[in-house]
């Protein structure tokens, strides 16, 4: 029997038809440049300016203080390179945590490396989250950046943002000090937590369409007003001019009705995806002996289902997975050409041979009953068959 499981939503997930449908007229009749002063320009701007109006009032923010971008990686590295570049004078000194997306890890690597910057990185606690106290006890006087993802791509743990932000601006009130600045990659909490940011009390905060069933290759940073930071790329104009550059539109037509769908589909969604990512967990754990879920077990997103399967190499199950409809990671799609083990499982202080059989499920809107019955019924002896042959032996207090 041919069977077509997506479980990979949290690397991206299928347009949406509806997404489709409002995209569609830009594609082949409004071509304008946004930019232009006649009338084919005026009417997709107005389109980009109506677009920029819907996903500020879908996080509480006003139009001017949401820039649009390529994507998530693009709005992280403008967020903290731009941050880091336009407020150099007030400190050099960074916080985060060491199960943050590469996008923002990366951009810390550059600035302590090429920059003179310090970097202070958290380890979070054995479920992967990360307190407001670790987050204050970090704090100096030269802090300038605080950033924490809102939930995890990878093992799906939720971090508490409203609290940490709202202790770091009481912070800055008892200081009074317009530092530390609070960012947030969000791109996996869209669609599923809260994104207002004034009861998050973020300054920055990144969205991407790619993972609310948007278009891939687009996506948003909110920037609190009057708020500075040194653009990444000059030339233009465009997004107060700072993210320069032709916009694409198709896309931020197709992102900011993704995020509307999003937010209206929330609540529903939340439920119905829980109560299958707790099935998958529960079947997994009652089926396949020698595993370990990876993450919070409630404190979680509701469509991610991280295990380690001991004993075995993640890459090979998933081989053997694809080659049975059922489609899945071993983590970040940006690192899945790397054959280094996950470091967000390392972060949470488990040995390589438990991040090397690690595998993320992450449900979506199409994912149904018969096909979490279709994977419990899949993976014991596909587990079974690799264990005989594999090398690999974990020590037994990893498996819970």
């Amino acid at each position: 029997m041919n069977r077509d499981i997506y479980l990979d939503h949290a690397a991206t997930t299928p347009l949406d038809p509806k997404v489709q449908a409002v995209m569609l007229p830009f594609i082949e009749e409004e071509y304008g440049n946004p930019s232009s002063f006649h009338m084919r320009g005026k009417v997709v701007r107005d389109a980009v300016d109506e677009a920029r109006s819907k996903v500020a009032s879908i996080i509480g923010a006003r139009p001017d203080e949401v820039i649009f971008t390529s994507g998530g990686t693009e709005s992280d590295n403008l967020a903290i390179l731009g941050v880091a570049r336009k407020h150099r004078e007030a400190g050099k000194h960074i916080i985060s945590v060491k199960s943050e997306h590469e996008a923002v890890l990366e951009s810390l690597e550059h600035l302590e490396k090429k920059e003179g910057f310090e970097v202070t990185l958290l380890t979070p606690d054995n479920d992967g989250a990360v307190s407001v106290k670790d987050v204050m006890n970090a704090l100096r006087e030269d802090t300038i950046l605080v950033t924490v993802m809102y939930a995890n791509n990878e093992i799906g743990t939720i971090n508490p943002i409203g609290k940490i932000g709202a202790t770091i601006e009481a912070h800055r009130k008892e200081k009074k000090s317009a530092y530390p600045l609070f960012h947030t990659d969000a791109c996996q909490a869209a669609g599923a937590l809260e994104l207002d940011i004034k009861k998050l009390h973020v300054d920055l905060m990144t969205v991407t369409a790619s993972k609310i069933y948007g278009p891939k290759g687009v996506g948003a940073l909110y920037l609190r007003r009057a708020l500075k930071i040194q653009p990444l790329q000059f030339g233009g104009s465009q997004e107060a001019k700072k993210r320069p550059g032709t916009e694409n539109v198709i896309g931020i037509i197709g992102f900011a009705e993704a995020l509307k769908i999003a937010s209206e589909k929330k609540a529903e969604e939340n439920v119905r995806q829980t109560a299958l990512r707790d099935r998958l967990i529960a079947g997994i754990e009652e089926r396949v002996p020698k595993v370990r879920l990876n993450g919070d077990r409630e404190n979680r997103l509701p469509n991610n289902v991280n295990i380690s399967f001991m004993d075995i190499e993640g890459e090979a199950l998933l081989l053997y997975l694809d080659a049975a409809g059922i489609y899945a990671s071993t983590g970040s799609a940006c690192t899945s050409a790397s054959l280094d083990p996950s470091h967000v499982i390392l972060a949470l202080g488990l040995p390589y041979e438990v991040a090397h059989g690690s595998i993320r499920f992450t449900l979506g809107r199409g994912t149904t009953d018969e096909d979490i019955d279709y994977v419990l019924d899949t993976i014991p002896s596909l587990v079974e068959r690799l264990r005989k042959i594999s090398p690999v032996r974990v020590d037994e207090k990893y498996y819970r």
